[in-house]
């Protein structure tokens, strides 16, 4: 599993880990069934605090993505069957409309914005 972590970015550190293990698992390097690394051992690799890496693996958690299993480590669980729930999609759209409403607001066009969505997808999957 390889993330990358941009101490200067704007985005807080555990938000890049956990963006990092989401997209791990996208590109398929991550399986329904895999153990993540210890906090400690994670934190270790990356060069972060402990409670970073924690806090990444319990937001995770909380969307259905890890289970988090005592004295076992973090589980990657199986993604959801068939639709995914109401409030999901919900807190998805709530995070998503500001950032398409400035595209909009820059001038962007409806495809405009569905061929840039589409690039970001195939650049997350690795194609």
């Amino acid at each position: 599993m390889f993330i990358q972590i941009e101490p200067h970015s704007d985005l807080p550190i555990y938000t890049q880990v956990k963006n990092g293990i989401m997209e791990g698992i996208v590109r398929g390097e991550l399986v329904p069934g895999d153990i993540l690394p210890s906090v400690r051992s994670l934190a270790g690799d990356l060069g972060v605090n402990m409670h970073t890496v924690n806090k990444s693996y319990h937001e995770l958690e909380s969307k259905g993505v890890i289970r988090i299993v005592p004295k076992s480590g973090a589980v990657i669980c199986t993604p959801f069957e068939g639709e995914v729930p109401h409030s999901r999609l919900e807190k998805i759209s709530q995070d998503l409309r500001p950032i398409l409403v400035e595209a909009l607001v820059m001038g962007m066009s409806e495809q405009e914005i569905q061929a840039f969505v589409t690039s970001i997808i195939l650049k997350v999957k690795g194609e």
